[in-house]
């Protein structure tokens, strides 16, 4: 049940809970809500936040009640479905995409009793957090497989909004492929959109039709995928494993894990444990992960980039460690330094290597 009606029988069991003795209060399931940008599907960001939600469900039983909506866009919608979620009674709320971080803030303050997390942000405050995945170490994986696969030395990418963590992604994926080639340029096409197959699909296209053989995508659906299938080159997936769009075209896939996370979190909340700390993990932490390898990549490159993930789980590699140079010319980080998290989380630069420009910061 995803539409608002959700939320009359929340707020109806709500008030049946008041009217209860204390011992039956004690048996009630600890209620937590999933707001989701998107549609939830059968692959995508969504799709990865609604897996991890039914594990935690699985891991914790009858503890937990969820719920969940979808589709909602970052905006008053947004700000609307949160507040509904805190008003009847769920005592933490996922809220799972960029845009919703400023409403789970001003919501937070109005319910100070309820946990708020949300994802891929950097606001946090006495009763709200913010957690991510190094998306990041993966591009660098897929680039790598890219830079050698690539018969064209161009590589197209499919962007959401240009915001620290879709820089982080683009730049990764450039330094991984010019790791192995130097001479491949990577070409992005803007869509301004989390979700939006039309756009993602036409992007692709354009992008294709100008020379790239690879392609790849920050967002949210598998039209990139498809359009790489049609055309007879490859692409690299997101969020979750997107091969059955396209079982040439889908060389392995950047893949999120949320379920440990959220079951984690939950458990410390009803502990009274909880602290509103960041959350940021990658492979070292299970969080992030390769899709299963197509066995159109060369061993010598499965072999390349198995070594390099074993270097990431066990912090002896990372992705910007410099020297690395942005489009200008400038150096952005000196050789052998490897840039940290706070200079990461404002990244705003494109690496040399990326052919398009940076459009104005969302």
């Amino acid at each position: 049940m995803t539409d608002r009606r959700q939320f009359l029988l929340s707020a109806s069991a709500a008030a049946l809970a008041a009217a209860l003795p204390g011992s039956l209060l004690a048996q009630e399931a600890t209620r937590i809500g999933f707001v989701y940008v998107s549609p939830i599907g059968d692959a995508g960001w969504t799709f990865q936040h609604d897996l991890a939600r039914k594990e935690l469900e699985a891991a914790l039983g009858s503890k937990v009640q969820t719920k969940y909506v979808e589709n909602v866009a970052e905006g008053a919608d947004a700000e609307r479905v949160i507040r509904e979620f805190a008003a009847s009674g769920h005592r933490i709320v996922f809220a799972t995409s960029f845009g919703y971080m400023n409403y789970v803030e001003r919501v937070a303050r109005q319910f100070p009793q309820v946990t708020f997390l949300h994802a891929t942000g950097y606001k946090s405050g006495k009763n709200f957090g913010h957690y991510n995945a190094r998306f990041y170490e993966g591009r660098y994986l897929t680039g790598v497989i890219a830079g050698r696969m690539s018969k064209s030395k161009v590589l197209g990418y499919v962007a959401a909004f240009p915001i620290p963590e879709v820089l982080q992604g683009i730049n990764a994926f450039t330094l991984g492929a010019k790791s192995v080639n130097p001479d491949v340029e990577v070409r992005v096409i803007w869509v301004n959109a989390w979700y939006d197959p039309g756009k993602e699909r036409e992007a692709a296209m354009t992008l294709i039709s100008q020379g790239a053989d690879i392609v790849t995508q920050h967002t949210d659906s598998t039209a990139v995928v498809q359009a790489a299938e049609e055309r007879g080159v490859h692409a690299f997936g997101y969020h979750s494993d997107m091969s059955k769009y396209g079982p040439k075209a889908h060389l392995t896939a950047t893949t999120h894990h949320w379920g440990d996370f959220y079951t984690k979190t939950v458990n410390e909340v009803l502990a009274g444990t909880w602290k509103p700390a960041g959350v940021w993990g990658g492979f070292k932490d299970d969080m992030v992960r390769l899709a299963p390898l197509n066995p159109a990549i060369p061993a010598p490159v499965r072999d390349e980039v198995a070594a390099l993930q074993d270097k990431l789980r066990t912090g002896g590699f990372h992705p910007f460690t410099g020297p690395i140079v942005d489009q200008a010319g400038k150096e952005r980080l000196s050789a052998g330094a490897v840039m940290d998290d706070v200079a990461l989380g404002k990244m705003d630069f494109f690496v040399q290597g990326v052919a398009s420009r940076l459009p104005n910061a969302r």
